[in-house]
Parts: C-alpha cells; structure tokens; sequence
C-alpha cells in the first residue's frame, strides 16, 4: 500500500512540474526589467538587500541540515554533550553579523528614502512633462495641463523627459503603479500626491492599479506609451483634434462607475478641472454635512448592487 501510495505521488508530480514550470514561464517580471532611472535604483535596492538578508537565511538553512544529518540516532561518531550551554565564539558570529548587516540595511535605506522620494524632481535637461491623473471607478483619467488635452486608460510620454504626476482620486482610495518605471503612490479623494518618473527608452509599459477598489478592479489598467520627441508631439496635434471635450458635466457622466472602458481622447479640457476634483470634497461653509462620508455611503451602495 505503500508503495502505491509513493507511485501515485511521483505520477502525479510528473503531470504537475511541466504546468508549474508553464506557470513560471508566463511570469513577468518587470521590476526586474526597468526601463527609467527610478526603476533602476529600486531594482539594485530591492537586489542588494535581498542578498544581504540572504547571507543570513543561507547559513542557518545549511547549517539545521548539516546539523540535523549529523547528529541523527544513526551517527555513532557525534560528540554527544548534554550539560554544553555557551560558546563566546558562536555568540560573536550569531550576533556580529546580523547586526552588521541590520546597519548597513538603515543606512542604505535611510539614503534611499531620500534620494528615491516620489515627490522629489528629477535631475534633467530635458523639460519636465506635467501629467494630472484621476482614478476613477474603474478607469484612470490621465490631464496634460500644458497642452489641454486629456485621455481615458492611455498615457503618451516623450522618453527622455521627467514626468511630474499630480495624483488624486474621485471616490475610492486607488494605487498608481507602472512597474517598469518605478515606484507606485496611492490616490486619494480629496487629497494630491505627486510622483516623479521617467522612461529612458521608447515603448509600451504596462501600468495598473495595485490597490483593489471594488469589482472592476483586475481590468484597471492602461498602457505608457514612450514615444521619442517628435512622436510625442505627433500624439498632441492629433488629441487636441478630438471633438470631445472634458468639462465638468462630461467629466460627471465619465466619473460614473463603468469597467473595461476603451481609450478616449478629450482635445479641450475645463482649465482647473483637476483642482476641483481634489477640492470637491471640502465641507461647504453653510452645510453640516461630512461630503467624504456621503461619497464613500453612495460608493459602497453602488459596489454592492
């Protein structure tokens, strides 16, 4: 029985390993592939204190299988001393070194804290795109203020040049993240946060929502296209010759909740749009009520239908 037993448990890893494998195989891992500056410097961060941590995980997994075959029942040459408490050797190794790296771990991420703040500018001679970005239910709303255009689940980028996002959301708290590039900010109704990437090279980069929002959550995503220079301003000539306009009663009917959305593109935009979102929640001074309560009440209800 039991080896019948065995048998079917090697039968059935021999079916499973080649789908394990397949599973793997379809994996992408993109912040291990940055295409900016930002994404860059996280990639070694994330790599150089993964392998300092390694350095004592490694050891002590060697070491309980060393310790564990030598001194099985079987093993009748293992020194056996059962009144051994204390060795000042051990204890400087076992102590030393973690406290080592814990050390260089706070100063590396002390500095990189700093030198990796979203909200700091980023170096460059090359002039700092402003982009505005809007989460919505369940779609993202990406505003160019300098050029009056607007697109829904698409954002076009110049590689090369460093994108200044303001950030905020229309209801649900929402997590903007493009991994290739770098560092992901959360989105919050009636408040502004700000992030700063760039693209070092032309293409298409995936961006997502990594925080879950309700049920159009998975489909929350849209594609960054990088374009060179001339690519870029090829992509505003042709949006602002969109018919469609983003004032404050299409932006009401684009706010709606509404999942799987296709790419649109607004050629004029209401001046100060963005900055109405971010205050529309603030309590007016004549009513009592507490608008970010209602808004989140009317959300839920929504959500649950």
């Amino acid at each position: 029985m039991t080896f019948k037993t065995s048998a079917r448990a090697r039968h059935a890893w021999r079916k499973l390993a080649p789908l394990a494998l397949l599973a793997l195989g379809g994996c992408n891992f993109e912040l291990f592939n940055p295409q900016g500056a930002i994404g860059e410097q996280e990639k070694s961060l994330i790599l150089i204190a993964t392998g300092l941590m390694l350095l004592v995980v490694i050891p002590v997994i060697i070491l309980t299988l060393v310790f564990a075959w030598h001194y099985r029942a079987s093993n009748t040459r293992a020194n056996y001393q059962p009144k051994w408490h204390h060795s000042t050797a051990i204890e400087l190794v076992v102590w030393s070194i973690p406290c080592m790296i814990v050390a260089f771990l706070g100063v590396l991420i002390w500095r990189t804290s700093h030198t990796l703040d979203p909200y700091k500018p980023l170096e460059s001679r090359a002039t700092p795109i402003k982009v505005e970005v809007v989460a919505l239910d369940w779609k993202w709303l990406f505003i160019y203020p300098d050029y009056g255009v607007a697109s829904v689940n698409r954002l076009a980028i110049p590689a090369g040049h460093p994108i200044d996002f303001k950030l905020t959301s229309q209801s649900m708290m929402n997590s903007f993240f493009i991994p290739e590039l770098g560092s992901q900010i959360y989105a919050m109704a009636g408040m502004q946060t700000q992030l700063h990437l760039i693209a070092n090279r032309p293409g298409t980069y995936r961006g997502l929502s990594s925080a879950f929002s309700g049920p159009g959550f998975s489909d929350m995503h849209f594609d960054t296209i990088a374009t060179d220079e001339r690519g870029f301003q090829q992509w505003v000539s042709q949006a602002s010759a969109s018919p469609l306009t983003l004032d404050k009663t299409t932006y009401t009917t684009l706010a709606k909740p509404s999942e799987k959305d296709p790419v649109r593109i607004y050629g004029r935009v209401s001046p100060g749009l963005f900055d109405g979102i971010v205050n529309q929640y603030m309590a007016a001074p004549n009513h009592g009520t507490m608008p970010m309560k209602t808004m989140a009440m009317r959300h839920d209800a929504t959500a649950s239908e």
